[in-house]
């Protein structure tokens, strides 16, 4: 029987864990601007349940997080005017990795070093099952959806485009 790469804690899934959320580990072979695509592709899971965990920016700087299904992109256009924000634009690599206490490809929304707004694309929440970053590149976690609205209180917005 093959043995299963141990995975060390991250603050997300310390945060999960804290608060009993059940979850299932999914590590994999990490490639540098493979995306959600690739690990999907890579863990035979259907990319539009393996959700992206984009830190973004209003036009004031502030930090906001969107969770996207891994085979859309955001309007950010359609996401500002929902939220009330002038404009909405992804954040550098640098301040992401600042704001969130991770590093992009290892972006998890659970745990992050500052609080920020959580906005979640609405289809999203009618998945039975997500796969999310767990907190370090090459590595998702398998929760049930709604997991992000009780601990994050993730807001449902419409801005799915396709890729």
């Amino acid at each position: 029987m093959a043995k299963k790469p141990h995975i060390s804690e991250t603050p997300a899934t310390a945060l999960l864990k804290a608060n009993k959320i059940i979850f299932t580990e999914h590590p994999y072979e990490y490639l540098e601007r493979g995306g959600a695509q690739h690990s999907a592709e890579v863990l035979g899971l259907n990319p539009y349940a393996v959700i992206k965990t984009l830190i973004m920016q209003d036009e004031k700087t502030m930090p906001l997080i969107v969770l996207m299904h891994g085979n859309r992109s955001v309007s950010t256009k359609n996401l500002a005017r929902q939220i009330g924000a002038k404009s909405i634009e992804p954040c550098k690599p640098d301040v992401a990795n600042r704001h969130s206490g991770y590093l992009v490809g290892g972006t998890s929304p659970f745990g992050t070093r500052k609080k920020m707004p959580v906005y979640i694309e609405s289809d999203i929440l009618t998945l039975e099952r997500i796969w999310i970053n767990g907190g370090r590149r090459g590595y998702l976690v398998g929760i049930h959806p709604e997991v992000c609205v009780q601990l994050l209180q993730a807001t449902p917005v419409s801005c799915a485009l396709p890729l």
